[in-house]
């Protein structure tokens, strides 16, 4: 599968539970697992004219709405995709013949000539070389919960690793059009496994073949946070920022995580973050907190949860502004679930109460009168 393939093929594999046992191989050549950072480019007047439909009729210049909003950066349409076949009750992509053995490959270069103007870093011109595996983890972050322990979780995984193998010397189109003899290789080996061990054997021996050239790349990883409050509602205006201390130093806001961020257009509770970890030098951290401020937009309720450092009721804004920290220093080292993660997507669900205010006594949205 290419590109927008894989969200269709994922689509198709979560409609009846026995297709999983139809489909033995599936080898995504530069998928667009997370979408890509062109498509809502593809949404605007340019994006019609260069590669609209050119015919004339009702659909003069459409490229394809419905498909470039699911391919969104954030989308509704990918989360909701991976809450089915990445973090459901049951393996979509095990290391039995019952579900499909999975292998992807992304190309290490963007465009050149004049499409190079669209090529981003981290990229092969198309897709993010950080959202393109299917070895995604989720971390709950749940504000309502008043007990530290509960505050953050991880949603179960079932599947087996699936990571991104990188191709030297190709780019989003030429990997499908002009693919290398490593690539072929390793795509006819894949098509060969028929069992865990060999799946685990292709792994290493795809591991050992792209090693240098993995190092040799810049890191990226991506994070998607989705807002919500505890009746699932979505909180559309909010803003995080990461904070850590590092050895021997003060405690200093990471700038670079949120230098490139998109705001989900069909859905602002969803924001995604493209973040070089090379420059955010994260294995220097001795301390992680998240820092978040939402706001209602109203002076009758506000959203409001239970973090490191709360704001006092006195202190929220006319506009129901409320701001916390959530440490998470335990996600920093050698951990199970690490915060940091190289060419990986990582989901990340921040939920929040929704409160009348004032927070304490009687409320201005809801109150008994006493008779006289």
């Amino acid at each position: 599968m290419h590109s927008t393939g894989m969200l269709v093929l994922r689509s198709w594999l979560t409609v009846y539970a026995t297709r999983r046992d139809r489909l033995k191989h599936l080898v995504g050549l530069a998928p667009a697992t997370f979408g890509s950072p062109l498509a809502h480019k593809g949404r605007s007047w340019l994006g019609g004219v260069f590669k609209g439909r050119k015919e004339m009729g009702p659909d003069f210049l459409e490229a394809g709405d419905r498909v470039l909003d699911a391919l969104e950066l954030g989308s509704r349409f990918t989360w909701d995709l991976a809450e089915k076949d990445l973090f459901g009750g049951v393996p979509y992509y095990g290391p039995h013949g019952d579900t499909p053995y999975v292998f992807i490959f992304c190309g290490t270069e963007g465009y050149g000539g004049i499409k190079k103007l669209i090529s981003e870093p981290g990229t092969d011109g198309t897709v993010r070389r950080a959202g393109c595996g299917l070895n995604v983890r989720k971390i709950k972050a749940d504000l309502t919960q008043s007990a530290p322990e509960g505050r953050i979780a991880f949603s179960a995984w079932s599947n087996v690793d699936i990571p991104m193998v990188p191709v030297a010397g190709l780019d989003h189109g030429s990997i499908l059009s002009k693919p290398t003899e490593g690539l072929v290789d390793m795509v006819h080996a894949a098509l060969g496994v028929e069992d865990g061990q060999a799946l685990a054997d292709w792994t290493k021996d795809a591991d050992r073949r792209t090693r240098d050239v993995l190092t040799g790349l810049t890191r990226w990883q991506q994070f998607v946070i989705r807002a919500r409050d505890e009746r699932g509602d979505p909180i559309r205006d909010y803003y995080v920022q990461l904070e850590g201390r590092r050895k021997q130093g003060r405690a200093e806001a990471l700038e670079s995580f949120d230098l490139d961020v998109h705001t989900y257009g069909g859905d602002a509770s969803l924001r995604n973050f493209h973040v070089n970890l090379d420059e955010l030098d994260s294995e220097s951290l001795q301390s992680l907190s998240l820092k978040v401020i939402a706001s209602s937009g109203s002076s009758l309720v506000a959203y409001y949860g239970y973090a490191s450092a709360a704001a006092a009721a006195a202190e929220l804004g006319n506009e129901g502004t409320w701001q916390a920290e959530l440490d998470l220093s335990g996600l920093l080292g050698e951990r199970e679930v690490k915060f940091f993660y190289p060419f990986t997507t990582t989901l990340i669900e921040l939920k929040l109460n929704r409160e009348p205010l004032p927070l304490t006594g009687p409320n201005h949205v809801c109150r008994f009168i006493e008779m006289k």
